[in-house]
């Protein structure tokens, strides 16, 4: 199927870009790498006036640490969040959740701040910027704003973004050593979505888990931070007792979609596992 007909513009700037969705209104749509937007305005799901295309932006593009904190502009797309030496030495989880994100195709393309701004359960950088304690920061024609990752997610497809708002950047700490994390995801195929994820970040101490952040994919409307299953672990070793008690403080908290991926029951069974053996490899990296 085609799209209808639509005006496109492509800024240089973010106040450029500022200026079109205000002077457009809910008639614009942004357009980062496009795999989700696009799809949808070809089977006519979406019908947007106007497209407004980010990607000619260099200030929406790079990693740098700044401020004690690691900035990714949000732009930035799957494939350079895997060669950013950066964050391969100072925040691992991202270029090794990135490479279980679609194919080498997407990944070329798509970008981390166009997953986030989605507001799609099924997208894994959502529960992963939870995992990571992750800031957000928008940028609308008042100035510039940050939201917390665990407060971004309202709704499927429903996001604390307004409509005049720009997704500029991603902030998070980088790990302190001796942190472990994992991201765990059960797909039917490459490129699939999740039927279920978890991303956990935790430390420990004298064999017992100190800290830890448990975040789902795709088992309720948004991305959750589990965090009832952290209470479990937090205090504990790591061990089949705990694990199970984990487990099922996940299994709690779920509230899936049915669909091709699975029914509730399964996804939620799944939620459980993914959990558990991401819980477990974090775990290993502790030193």
């Amino acid at each position: 199927m085609i799209p209808p007909s639509f005006a496109y513009h492509a800024p240089r700037s973010i106040g450029e870009a500022l200026s079109l969705l205000t002077e457009l209104g809910d008639d614009a749509k942004l357009l980062a790498g496009g795999h989700s937007l696009l799809p949808m305005m070809k089977l006519r799901f979406a019908q947007p006036g106007a497209l407004i295309d980010i990607n000619r932006i260099p200030e929406l593009r790079g990693i740098r640490e700044e401020g004690g904190q690691i900035r990714i502009g949000a732009m930035t797309t799957e494939n350079e969040l895997i060669a950013s030496r950066l964050l391969q030495d100072r925040l691992p989880l991202l270029p090794e959740a990135a490479l279980l994100i679609a194919d080498p195709q997407v990944r070329n393309r798509g970008t981390i701040g166009g997953d986030i701004a989605h507001g799609d359960p099924g997208n894994d950088h959502p529960a992963i910027a939870m995992a990571l304690d992750a800031t957000f920061v928008l940028q609308g024609p008042a100035g510039e704003r940050r939201v917390l990752a665990v407060d971004f997610f309202q709704g499927t497809y429903m996001t604390a973004l307004a409509e005049n708002e720009i997704l500029t950047a991603i902030l998070v700490a980088p790990f302190l050593p001796g942190t472990g994390y994992a991201y765990q995801k059960l797909k039917r195929k490459t490129g699939d979505w999740a039927t279920a994820g978890a991303a956990v970040v935790l430390r420990m101490a004298g064999g017992v888990v100190t800290q830890a952040s448990i975040a789902l994919t795709n088992v309720a409307p948004t991305a959750l931070r589990a965090r009832d299953a952290e209470a479990a672990l937090i205090g504990k070793p790591v061990n089949d007792a705990t694990l199970d008690a984990v487990a099922k403080a996940v299994r709690a908290v779920c509230d899936p979609a049915e669909d091709l991926r699975g029914d509730v029951e399964y996804k939620t069974a799944m939620a459980g596992q993914m959990t558990k053996r991401a819980i477990s490899a974090a775990a290993a990296r502790c030193r």
